[in-house]
């Protein structure tokens, strides 16, 4: 439904374009969401995208659309647009989302924008620039409300009412003591049914979840979802306070990683192929397609050894593609499980042999289910119950060694500060197709005598 509604969306606008009809195409810009305008912006060329910009009314929007584009497309936008336009557009949103898009510019842009902007908006986004793009110091808002622990209640609603109407995430109040250490929180509704005279310090929790501003970002994001919480305040290494990491940044982050592993996975890079040069692409596959090269061509010289069985008995080729196909699916199986499961936290690189433990049971299990199925085809087929046995004994040992590569490779990866995601696809799919080949034909050689 959505899909459908996003097509018609760009059909539309496409048509528009093509027609010249400004007058309708800003109708529908300036009430169309700017997380929608995006995805007509990745089918449009660079042309039409600043024809679409320039139509946008509300200057709020552009700074959303700005946020929700892919980096090569915002990079090629904002050649485009004048640099006092893009200033004033990025005066408007917040600093987090400002740092993020001022680190993708080049180096002499991202200075004359930040030269520009007022004094104080620059100050917090240079302050946040410090920090890696990928930590919680680098995705934080500086925006936030602290209050000394000695506040009154209603000290403090005064205070939100007169003094911290800006704060874009007004989730909680953070309590500091006299030297800016956190020391507790409350929430907005917990603020309002205590009598105004009580301090902070009475009614506020003091067991609160923070992260350094060093810690990296998915680590962040499953603390906030292990909690629950909203936000998670950021602290330095004096435990003083600066900045929070709101929900919706922590959307982004499940987003942007999922996203990653599966295209590490694939063996295509980190960032979508649509947003990738015809030279960058080949750039990234080639080495991930060179390891399947080299896998078959191992496997080749492997069935070479074996030419003479096979010149003897030639149905013996008949069963390669599904012994390495069963193989190399419940290997795939196996390590995409794991990869993700170290990817939500809900499996532990100390886990490791009870994971592969695990994993191997699976397969050693599946791996005599289709060791019947398939041993009895060679057997109706063929008539040879020998046939039959090391068909059916090289679908077991395929399915079970797949099985512990594809579980116990992302888990070692991970062990050694390795992202797992890269354990998949042609590493482990080749290596699997290697040891299936040897294993059947070895099998195969003592159970015929040949």
């Amino acid at each position: 439904m959505e899909s459908d509604r996003n097509r018609i969306l760009t059909e539309s606008i496409k048509r528009l374009l093509r027609r010249k009809a400004i007058s309708h195409l800003r109708k529908i810009v300036n009430k169309t969401h700017a997380a929608d305008l995006s995805g007509v912006f990745y089918n449009l060329s660079t042309v039409d995208q600043l024809k679409l910009f320039d139509l946008i009314e509300d200057i709020e929007q552009k700074g959303v659309l700005f946020s929700e584009l892919d980096e090569d497309i915002f990079l090629d936008l904002v050649e485009g647009i004048e640099l006092d336009e893009m200033v004033k557009i990025l005066e408007y949103m917040p600093n987090d989302d400002v740092t993020d898009l001022i680190s993708r510019l080049p180096e002499e842009t991202a200075d004359a924008v930040l030269d520009k902007m007022k004094n104080e908006d620059s100050d917090e986004v240079e302050g946040l620039l410090r920090y890696g793009d990928d930590t919680a110091g680098g995705i934080m808002v500086p925006d936030f409300i602290a209050l000394r622990d000695d506040t009154t209640a209603g000290e403090a609603i005064e205070s939100l009412q007169k003094e911290h109407l800006g704060v874009e995430m007004p989730f909680y109040l953070y309590a500091v003591d006299e030297h800016n250490r956190l020391v507790g929180v409350s929430s907005l509704r917990q603020l309002v049914v205590v009598p105004p005279e009580t301090p902070l310090k009475e009614f506020m929790a003091t067991d609160v979840f923070s992260v350094q501003t060093d810690m990296d970002q998915e680590e962040v994001a499953k603390l906030v979802a292990r909690y629950d919480i909203l936000a998670v305040p950021v602290v330095d290494e004096n435990n003083e306070l600066v900045g929070i990491v709101t929900v919706d940044d922590v959307i982004d982050i499940f987003r942007q990683e999922a996203t990653e592993d599966i295209l590490k996975m694939a063996g295509v890079g980190e960032e979508f192929v649509e947003t990738q040069t015809v030279l960058k692409s080949t750039r990234i596959r080639l080495p991930w397609l060179f390891a399947s090269c080299a896998g078959g061509i191992i496997a080749f010289f492997i069935i070479g050894r074996f030419e003479e069985s096979l010149s003897r008995l030639t149905y013996l080729a008949a069963f390669i593609p599904v012994i390495m196909g069963m193989g190399g699916n419940i290997g795939t199986q196996s390590s995409t499980i794991v990869v993700r499961g170290l990817a939500t936290g809900r499996l532990n690189v100390r886990d490791i042999w009870t994971v592969v433990s695990k994993e191997i049971a699976v397969g050693l299990i599946l791996g005599f289910v289709y060791a019947f199925l398939i041993g009895l085809v060679a057997q109706i087929q063929y008539s040879q119950a020998a046939l039959a046995a090391a068909v059916g004994l090289a679908v077991i040992c395929s399915m079970t060694i797949a099985a512990l590569v594809g579980s116990l490779v992302p888990m070692l990866f991970a062990r050694f500060n390795v992202d797992p995601a890269v354990a998949t696809g042609p590493f482990v799919t080749t290596a699997i197709d290697i040891i299936s080949v040897f294993f059947y034909f070895k099998i195969a050689t003592v159970f015929l005598g040949i």
